[in-house]
């Protein structure tokens, strides 16, 4: 696997050992049926609970049988995970940084005891309600409602975009309690609740092997306990999507790798006017190009891992990362499909599958444009939003 600089001599036994098993996962479990899903648009439930096994949801938290591994081996796992398929890390993503995340950080000591051990063993699923019809890039404009009545809240609203809200058994909701002021709160909502349905978004023409879906909320009673009791505002769900985005930065470093690694091989073995087309200089060009530019990429990502490993990781550094390295995977599986021909376009071959996908990682967790502006205000001094 392409890793011209080097970059992995460094790594620890442990951290090998993550990569190893998460590389042998995919080539095993996800390569063999991902065109199929793709095609069908469907996700692999099969595979949720071999995943939570192996260790594949939030590793790198402490305690509750976290493995506690270095934020190195996490990326690692993230760029493996997405090396196969996109909504194969979307939902280990989804599941570690966004709903085990926040429990962790901000719940209390029996919504840790209660969901942590479940969710990392794959025998819950978890999904994070933030995005609304009405409010997307702009999330602190959110309507849905949490309202107090004694020993319990009552929620309403509709969360839309939302990883996992199909096949999940609990959701963190975040919403605005409007007994305190209307602060925006984080909620645990269990989704066999009366008035809880999660309806799946169909005919996506990207990350199809994804389960999404709507999180709709009825008067939704849950017992006040439920909500996290240790963050209020905007920080709560910002913090959890710096933790996702920093896995998103690595894992799109894997979907590029594989898109670069399958047009290699073919141009080496596809031959025209006599001979390999891997001997034309428009294509070594395009083989320097990708493998210079994924190689910038995981400098960027092992550079995250190192800053987040002592505790100086910035968002907006994450921020950068998700922006270059996304958008620098988009354009590789696009040049790579533009090796393959016309074989490019079926399931036997992923650049397209990840072509397509990267449209919505390019999108998703903050567009592109949003986290220009977010370095550009940092760079700058000024805020670009209004």
């Amino acid at each position: 696997m392409l890793d011209y600089l080097d970059l992995e001599a460094d790594l620890d036994e442990k951290e090998r050992l993550i990569r190893e098993t998460a590389r042998e996962f995919v080539d095993d479990r996800v390569r063999p049926e991902i065109g199929e899903r793709f095609e069908d648009g469907s996700f692999p439930t099969d595979l949720i609970g071999e995943m939570g096994e192996l260790g594949f949801y939030a590793p790198n938290l402490e305690g509750y049988d976290s493995p506690n591994v270095s934020e190195t081996a996490y990326g690692l796992l993230m760029q493996e995970l997405e090396a196969g398929d996109s909504g194969i890390r979307s939902m280990a993503s989804v599941q570690g940084a966004l709903v085990m995340y926040p429990i962790h950080a901000y719940g209390s000591d029996e919504q840790r005891e209660n969901w942590l051990p479940k969710l990392g063993e794959g025998e819950a699923v978890g999904c994070f309600g933030l995005t609304e019809p009405e409010h997307g890039s702009n999330p602190s404009a959110m309507e849905t409602s949490a309202d107090r009545e004694g020993e319990r809240y009552v929620l309403n609203g509709t969360k839309t975009w939302i990883t996992n809200a199909p096949i999940a058994d609990v959701a963190v909701v975040w919403a605005r309690d409007r007994s305190e002021g209307g602060d925006v709160r984080g909620f645990l909502v269990e989704t066999d609740r009366e008035g809880v349905s999660t309806p799946k978004i169909e005919d996506k023409l990207s990350m199809r092997a994804s389960s999404t879906g709507s999180l709709e909320l009825r008067d939704v009673e849950i017992p006040a306990e439920n909500r996290l009791p240790d963050v209020s505002g905007m920080k709560g769900p910002l913090s959890c999507l710096t933790q996702a985005r920093y896995g998103i930065a690595w894992g799109a470093v894997g979907a590029a790798r594989d898109c670069f690694e399958v047009a290699r091989e073919y141009a080496s073995d596809r031959e025209q006017f006599g001979g390999p087309i891997a001997r034309f200089q428009l294509q070594q060009r395009k083989i320097a190009e990708m493998a210079t530019q994924i190689s910038l990429g995981q400098l960027l990502a092992y550079r995250l891992a190192d800053l987040k490993e002592r505790g100086d990781l910035r968002p907006e550094q994450v921020s950068m990362a998700k922006r270059n390295n996304v958008r620098m995977a988009r354009e590789t599986a696009r040049t790579a499909r533009e090796m393959l021909g016309g074989n490019g376009i079926t399931t036997d071959y992923s650049p397209m599958r990840h072509m397509a996908n990267m449209e919505t990682v390019y999108t998703y967790e903050g567009t592109h444009d949003i986290h220009t502006l977010i370095v550009g205000e940092e760079l700058t001094g000024i805020a670009a939003f209004e």
